[in-house]
């Protein structure tokens, strides 16, 4: 199945799922919140990759109300449900059903954020696509991206996928939703290493890039374009 297929078939449970499945979602969003650092009021451009049904983009919304959004995905019926959900701002956002590997923008955004997306692109792949960010990003601009990690060694990883199985049984998710959600993983997901992430944000130009907040296998990389 490809995957636009695969996450248009979990459209009616996605965001209730993916607030179980992810280990500190609630204190990782709001960090995300945090460092928002734009003047209040600003007008900001954002470019949401792998936008889904927008929960990122709602976050950036409630703080940056007369934002403009650009949300990107694959999956046509997720960006079916952030319409819904952004249908009284309709003015601010446009939708593109595509692959954000093949977007080309040039100084046109204030903030780029992607969230659980970008780990299901090839590690060269991820490279190319935080130039682009780069590139996209005017002078000031910030990258928020909230993605998985995969440790560093295979005993690293056990313990962050044990301790996921643990904490998703904790939050209620039923077995039929963890299984679901083991079957995407393995299917889909090439989770790259923290130190990994970092070096390639360098490369591609942020001079101010790091892990701000991290919970086993899920991280919140922050970075600034300086020049």
């Amino acid at each position: 199945m490809a995957i636009d297929q695969a996450f248009n078939a979990t459209i009616d449970y996605y965001d209730d799922w993916i607030r179980k499945a992810v280990p500190g979602y609630d204190e990782m969003f709001a960090i995300a919140r945090e460092l928002l650092s734009f003047p209040e009021g600003t007008e900001v451009d954002v470019l949401d990759l792998g936008a889904g049904t927008g929960l990122f983009s709602r976050l950036v919304l409630g703080k940056y109300p007369h934002g403009r959004f650009v949300l990107v995905d694959v999956a046509a019926k997720m960006l079916d449900v952030a319409r819904d959900r952004f249908r009284d701002h309709s003015g601010q956002f446009s939708y593109r059903v595509d692959d954000y590997r093949s977007f080309r923008e040039e100084g046109r955004f204030d903030l780029v954020i992607s969230a659980l997306s970008i780990h299901h692109l090839a590690d060269a792949e991820k490279r190319t696509l935080f130039a682009r960010v780069h590139g996209a990003l005017r002078t000031g601009g910030i990258f928020l991206n909230i993605d998985q990690i995969r440790g560093g060694t295979p005993a690293l990883q056990e313990l962050y996928c044990d301790t996921w199985l643990t904490r998703v049984r904790a939050a209620g998710a039923s077995e039929e939703e963890i299984q679901g959600g083991i079957e995407r993983r393995l299917a889909y997901d090439r989770e790259a290493t923290l130190l990994d992430q970092l070096r390639w944000l360098g490369e591609a130009g942020f001079v101010d890039a790091d892990c701000v907040y991290k919970n086993y296998l899920m991280g919140l990389f922050y970075a600034v374009k300086k020049s």
